[in-house]
């Protein structure tokens, strides 16, 4: 027995540096999003002063641990074998849960997930002790410290409309100040603007943030709360002085400054706050175990965990190692960049493809909004509402003539996000309440981007989307968190040593898995990054995405009249998965239509309009495939009869015909050689007048009644899809043709 909480132990600390590596990839986005965003430096400039933010946070932590240990039960009512059942339960959920958030890209809290795991694992052991002793289950509350549980629940959930609020107000002031061509205002009121960030920061992360420090002595923390107001207008005046300095004299852009200096102080939150969401668990267990070894006397089952209820004093050197760990994780990991990009596209200040569609709620709120603005606006005068509309014209941001080297959105703006962010959760920390940094830093950024106009009529109703399904899946955290650790609490209660192997293989599996999905979808954008970003002019880029899309649509085509003519159920849910993606890739690049038009003004806009044509054909033949790959499914899957073999031989003899059709597609694209269209006209004649021919024929099978219903609909349908695929192919030819040789 001794053997086995000794394995409990190193599975925990196992399962810490895991939770690192996992949680850290998912709230990265909490204090990289903004800097990476606006574009403040480049990123591995940005990651280090991050790395410093997070190094010198995990020192002052060491007061939140407690969370861990008596923030949610009491442990002076769980015996040994209880609580270690409770410690494993929560770290196993935790690593399945955060890695299968990260891998689908969405920024999940890890605060909600460590509570709701604790709930959940310590309520599932307290009931089993409930029901082993007989006593009354009214009396849970000995157990669950639900005073404190409550307490870090609605902190939770008030931080989400605090956080918005105060996002969307600081951010309309400071636009209104600096207004979008904020360098000329910089001049006038930047250096105020930045002294009272630097002394708002200094406060609450340098002298809120040593309380929860275990390396500053306890004279020098009380000196500083007997002068904190001197210390601030001090630091107010400083900082002031040295900004007009810099922008008088040497007319530096003092808001690079500051994000900077926020991304460490965001960093530096984090760290202080959230490290105990990842390791706070494990120490705990270590604790317990060393607990257990200096009672050895006493029996597992019988040794009461009073000692965790005590003062909580977490070792320097673990703290500094998981700060390494985390940084090490920050440089290295995917899956942060994957989480990071949701919210940054959540957030950015122009429109184009989102991530997110739109739903009747989302269209309701923004149609309200709107008349609400409207009517609000006729009792406002007229010059006021022309002074406030000048201050937030968003024609007068910086232009820049590559779009892709714009910023997502300002540096005004990021320095809102960063500022107001860490305010809140140092302030969270210093009264050491796990505030949900995920919460905290996702809704002072939809805040700031409502009130910066960056959900405009374009884009709002999809950005509402986006906010409530990332909203929506923070609640779904919760209950499936509070779940599983339930489940794994009981199983392991029970199960002991055979139900710890199977979980833990469960939970290797599971995370293998999401990070093969998350490197299948990295790889597939990278090679659209790589088409996109090839060297040359906009004009090859235009000619590698249509050559690319034809390739995936014949290989769709070919894929589908396989599956169902060997009635391959599998092979055509896969073809059908395809179609999804060639849609969602044709409507990318319709959306991409306006920045392709503006880059082709440097070699010719008058042949814009054949791009337009090339795209809107690529549409036309995805929707015919789906048209082609829907039905082929659906007839498989509800187990109608398939098809007859001179079906099966029609439909290969076209599918070969089209494989050659497209061959010389291919290469006419390849080769920027358009001689040869003629010919493909021919071929495409040939291949409508067999589609003719064979649908006569099936005309007289039907006569004959030697098919059915059900399958003459399908092949008939087939049929016609076919034809549309061969038409629209022709015409994106010819539009391909003029929009390369006229561009040459």
């Amino acid at each position: 027995m001794e053997t086995y909480y000794l394995i409990i132990v190193v599975i925990l600390m196992l399962l810490a540096v895991t939770d690192l590596i996992v949680g850290v990839a998912n709230d990265a986005v909490n204090f990289l999003n903004s800097s990476i965003g606006s574009k403040v430096a480049p990123r591995h400039w940005i990651l280090l002063v991050a790395s410093l933010g997070v190094l010198v946070g995990s020192i002052f932590s060491s007061g939140m641990m407690e969370v861990a240990r008596k923030g949610v039960f009491r442990p002076e009512n769980f015996y040994f074998s209880e609580i270690m059942v409770i410690f494993l339960a929560v770290m196993l959920t935790d690593v399945i849960v955060l890695n299968f958030f990260n891998a689908h890209g969405l920024p999940t809290s890890t605060t909600v997930s460590l509570v709701f795991e604790l709930l959940g694992a310590a309520v599932a052991v307290s009931i089993f002790k409930i029901l082993n002793s007989n006593d009354s289950l009214n009396n849970i509350g000995n157990y669950i410290n639900s005073g404190k549980a409550l307490a870090i629940i609605s902190g939770i959930l008030i931080s989400v409309v605090v956080a918005f609020i105060t996002g969307m107000i600081i951010q309309y002031i400071a636009r209104f100040l600096f207004s979008f061509n904020y360098k000329r205002s910089m001049k006038y009121v930047g250096s105020i603007w930045g002294g009272i960030a630097l002394s708002a920061i200094t406060y609450f992360i340098v002298m809120k943030g040593m309380k929860g420090s275990a390396i500053f002595n306890e004279q020098l923390i009380n000196y500083i709360n007997q002068n904190t107001v001197l210390i601030l207008f001090y630091s107010f005046l400083i900082w002031t002085a040295i900004f007009q300095i810099l922008i008088s004299l040497f007319n530096l852009n003092i808001l690079r400054f500051i994000v900077l200096v926020g991304t460490f102080a965001l960093a530096l939150s984090f760290a202080g706050n959230d490290l105990v969401n990842f390791i706070g668990v494990s120490l705990a267990g270590l604790k317990s175990y060393q607990i257990h070894l200096a009672n050895s006397g006493v029996a597992p089952d019988q040794l009461l965990m009073t000692d965790l209820a005590g003062s909580v004093s977490t070792n320097f050197v673990y703290l500094f190692i998981a700060g390494l760990i985390m940084v090490f994780t920050i440089w290295t990991s995917r899956k942060a960049k994957t989480v990071t990009e949701t919210e940054v596209g959540l957030a950015r200040q122009d429109s184009g493809m989102e991530r997110f569609g739109s739903t009747q709620f989302s269209r309701s709120l923004v149609r309200a909004v709107r008349s609400i603005s409207s009517n609000s606006s006729r009792f406002l005068p007229r010059s006021m509402t022309n002074f406030v509309a000048k201050r937030f014209d968003t024609s007068k941001a910086q232009k820049y003539k590559n779009p892709n080297d714009a910023p997502a959105f300002d540096l005004i703006r990021a320095s809102v996000n960063l500022v107001v962010s860490s305010i809140l959760i140092s302030s969270a920390t210093s009264l050491k309440l796990p505030l949900s940094t995920t919460y905290v830093t996702f809704m002072v950024a939809m805040g700031s981007s409502l009130s910066d106009k960056a959900w405009g009529r374009e884009s709002a109703v999809y950005r509402i989307t986006g906010v409530l399904t990332v909203i929506s899946g923070w609640f779904f955290t919760a209950f499936v968190t509070f779940t599983m650790a339930c489940l794994m609490a009981a199983a392991l209660y029970y199960g002991k040593i055979p139900a710890l192997i199977i979980i833990l293989a469960i939970a290797i599996g599971l995370v293998i898995k999401s990070n093969l999905i998350h490197k299948k979808k990295v790889d597939a954008e990278k090679v659209d990054a790589a088409d996109y970003s090839a060297e040359g002019s906009i004009v090859i880029k235009c000619n590698q995405e249509v050559n690319k899309s034809l390739k995936d649509i014949l290989r769709t085509y070919t894929r589908t009249i396989e599956g169902l003519t060997h009635e391959d159920r599998k092979l055509l849910k896969e073809v059908n998965r395809e179609v999804e993606d060639l849609n969602l890739e044709a409507k990318k690049l319709k959306y991409n239509v306006y920045q392709v038009l503006k880059q082709l003004e440097a070699d010719s806009i008058e042949t814009g309009h054949y791009y337009i044509q090339v795209i809107d054909y690529l549409r036309e033949i995805a929707h015919s495939l789906t048209f082609v790959t829907t039905p082929s499914l659906q007839h498989i899957e509800n187990q109608h009869k398939g098809l007859t073999k001179v079906q099966t031989e029609e439909l290969k003899a076209v599918s070969g015909d089209v494989s050659k059709f497209f061959d010389g597609i291919f290469k006419m694209i390849k080769e920027n050689d358009y001689t040869e269209v003629p010919n493909s006209i021919k071929q495409q004649q040939a291949i409508l007048d067999l589609l003719n021919e064979i649908r006569k024929k099936q005309v007289k099978r039907i006569k004959q009644n030697e098919t059915g219903t059900r399958n003459s609909v399908l092949y008939l349908g087939l049929l016609n899809e076919i034809k549309n695929i061969m038409l629209h192919t022709i015409n994106l030819v010819k539009a391909q043709r003029d929009f390369i040789l006229k561009n040459v």
